[in-house]
């Protein structure tokens, strides 16, 4: 049963194939096939012959220059060495001469804060007072004073404030207060450096006013003075 159905489908195949055929023939469709098939391929072409001429070298003196530099020599790019001076330069910040500071020794620097500590127990105590010893960064180099911060916490501003500073001839001057760092900064340098601070020198604040600092100056040299005496 299986074989008959097969062969009836293959026998009806083969009949739509020839009628298929039969009707390209007709509509001339397999020649019309073959023709563009042969259209489609296209045919190589012959390469083509090119002759190329060697390239002249450019001879670079005789280049356009400009009438401004006509009569001038051609410029010449050649790296030429540049001689040394033997002076180093430096970009960073300069290097301190510290030679020529003078430290006080310990026994002239005890003697000083000792006489200081003796004044400051006689001002009054109504105005609130403090010793203190200097540093060679006091008077030197960053010219930076750091105040006793529970002082400064207790008595001075909280904010930025000029202040000012009298000596015992009643002479001014002008430094400004910190109160995050707690200590003077600009104006401080005029004060040290106009009454010559050095270090080991005990110096007296008495805050007379709340921006008015009377300072008492006791000389790290004095000490020697009095022993020669």
């Amino acid at each position: 049963m299986v074989a008959r159905k097969n062969l009836n489908y293959e026998d009806s195949r083969q009949k739509r194939l020839e009628e298929n055929k039969k009707r390209m023939e007709e509509l001339k469709l397999t020649v019309l096939a073959q023709s563009l098939r042969t259209i489609s391929t296209p045919k190589p072409s012959p390469m083509k012959k090119v002759n190329r001429t060697p390239r002249k070298p450019v001879d670079l003196s005789a280049v356009r220059r400009s009438n401004r530099v006509a009569d001038k020599p051609p410029a010449n790019y050649k790296e030429v060495p540049i001689e040394t001076l033997g002076i180093r330069r430096s970009y960073g910040p300069k290097v301190r001469d510290l030679s020529n500071r003078v430290y006080a020794s310990d026994e002239d620097r005890e003697y000083a804060t000792g006489r200081a500590d003796e004044l400051h127990s006689t001002l009054q105590s109504h105005f609130p007072s403090f010793v203190k010893p200097m540093l060679q960064s006091h008077v030197s180099g960053g010219f930076w004073l750091g105040l006793p911060r529970r002082f400064s916490k207790s008595y001075l501003p909280k904010r930025d404030e000029i202040m000012t500073l009298v000596d015992e001839d009643e002479d001014e001057w002008k430094a400004k207060y910190l109160p995050r760092k707690t200590g003077l900064s600009g104006g401080w340098k005029g004060f040290a450096e106009d009454h010559k601070l050095a270090d080991g020198d005990a110096l007296v604040f008495q805050l007379i006013k709340p921006t008015v600092f009377k300072v008492y100056i006791i000389r790290v040299n004095q000490a020697e003075d009095s022993e020669e005496a």
